[in-house]
């Protein structure tokens, strides 16, 4: 089983960027796909990011593609989404997760972190 905990989320301008970081207990972190993922208020939790149990070939969704990067440093056992060029639409509580297999779908995750909110104003 594995903790995960987000920081680094806030209130942001149009154009800024933050930094989020998810903290992950226990020694297995290097086991598990890491993503990210983020739900606005009256809609349904949408995919944002995903890297392998290596950092390799990072995926991520059209609507963040070339403004958000996701990384990780497993001697840290911690996974970060930078975000570039943030919009209003990109306004949303953010949640890290772990899964065993590399997937896309939230449902697929097997564990969660309690969420961290982004706000971009315009």
């Amino acid at each position: 089983q594995v903790q995960l905990v987000e920081s680094g989320g806030g209130l942001v301008q149009a154009g800024g960027s933050l930094r989020l970081s998810c903290a992950a207990s226990g020694r297995t972190f290097n086991t598990y796909t890491m993503g990210w993922f983020r739900q606005a208020p009256g809609k349904e939790r949408e995919f944002v990011a995903a890297i392998r149990r290596s950092g390799g070939s990072p995926y991520y969704a059209d609507s963040v593609k070339g403004r958000f990067t996701i990384s990780r440093d497993n001697a840290k056992n911690t996974v970060y989404l930078q975000m570039n060029s943030l919009k209003p639409e990109d306004t949303a509580v953010y949640y890290c997760a772990a899964a065993y297999g590399f997937v896309v779908s939230a449902a697929e995750y097997d564990y969660w972190g309690q969420g961290t909110q982004v706000t971009v104003s315009s």
